[in-house]
């Protein structure tokens, strides 16, 4: 299959829509959805970016259209699907991550851009600031980046005995380098060690879960990332098969079997999306608009998952949860 079949089957191609919806279409403006992996578990997210729009007026299929385009986990062609959302004019570009938004940003100088990225989006080249953007970007950051020592630290309460901790990264992902850094300090502060498990493929990722127990890790942190965004059963899957206690950055693991999560609510990230979006097309500009930065952080807990894998979760880490799964 040719490249641009391709992408014209995963974004839904318009070209094969009756010409009554694209006349529709050509009357209202045009949102183009830019998203690195698949619908998986987005679908919640979907759900809130197109509630943030209607909380502003625009309603999918009724005063606004929406062209999707999924990158399905393969970085390369999202600089392609960004182009092919240029051309088809569309009126603003929804950017899912921040190497969504980087292949829109290089794509077009003019069309407003919206990102909801999962660290410092000065620092990954997107904006020059977060209060002053400027130029035809801005969005929303979860600011995860900051995150993995927190994260540590709610380990280091379940599990008080354990000495060593695994962290899961991908070396592609650009806020790696500054998490790695962070989290040795933080275990240093404890008196405990970090091994650095770096992965970026399915096969990497089932080979670090068989070689935990070889390197006589305790625990595991999951950085944020599309990789594992994308691969969540899969990291469940081989948690619960090597009995891993494991904290991830999304809930969303937590609610089909992952042990704990800490990290910013991302469907209230993706409303706030929906909603610049909506500004913008009222005549707002990108570059007036700030970054908006996660105010929400959530502590979920699965003591279902505790209680097989043998962990009894202390009372004060109970207590400061915001969702207990049992």
């Amino acid at each position: 299959m040719k490249r641009r079949e391709f992408i014209t089957l995963v974004g839904g191609g318009a070209a094969t829509w009756p010409l009554a919806a694209r006349a529709q279409q050509a009357a209202m403006p045009v949102v183009g959805f830019l998203g690195s992996n698949s619908t998986g578990m987005w679908a919640g997210h979907l759900r809130a970016f197109r509630q943030g729009l209607s909380e502003i007026g625009y309603v999918e299929g009724r005063n606004v259209a929406i062209e999707y385009r999924w990158a399905q986990n393969e970085p390369n062609l999202l600089a392609e699907m960004a182009t092919d959302l240029v051309r088809h004019r569309v009126s603003v570009i929804a950017a899912g991550s921040t190497s969504a938004a980087l292949a829109a940003k290089v794509a077009t100088a003019t069309i407003p851009i919206v990102f909801e990225s999962g660290g410092d989006p000065v620092q990954a080249g997107l904006v020059a600031s977060l209060d002053r953007p400027g130029d035809n970007v801005t969005g929303v950051s979860s600011m995860n980046a900051e995150l993995p020592s927190k994260q540590l630290g709610l380990l280091h309460e379940l599990l008080p005995q354990a000495m060593r901790f695994a962290v899961l990264v991908n070396p592609n992902y650009s806020y790696s380098e500054s998490a790695v850094t962070d989290l040795r300090v933080a275990a240093g502060a404890i008196g405990r060690q970090i091994e650095v498990l770096s992965v970026s493929t399915n096969r990497d990722i089932d080979t670090v879960f068989a070689s935990l127990a070889q390197k006589q890790s305790d625990a595991l942190l999951v950085s944020t990332d599309t990789l594992f965004i994308n691969r969540y059963v899969q990291l469940v899957t081989l948690a619960t098969r090597h009995a891993v206690p494991a904290i991830y950055p999304w809930r969303e693991i937590v609610e089909i079997g992952g042990l704990m999560s800490y990290g910013s609510n991302v469907a209230d990230l993706f409303r706030q999306t929906g909603i610049y979006i909506g500004r913008i097309l009222k005549g707002e500009k990108p570059a007036d608009l700030p970054i908006l930065r996660a105010t929400k952080f959530e502590l979920v807990i699965n003591l279902q998952t505790a209680k097989t894998l043998g962990i009894d979760v202390p009372p004060t880490l109970l207590a400061r949860a915001d969702e207990v799964i049992e």
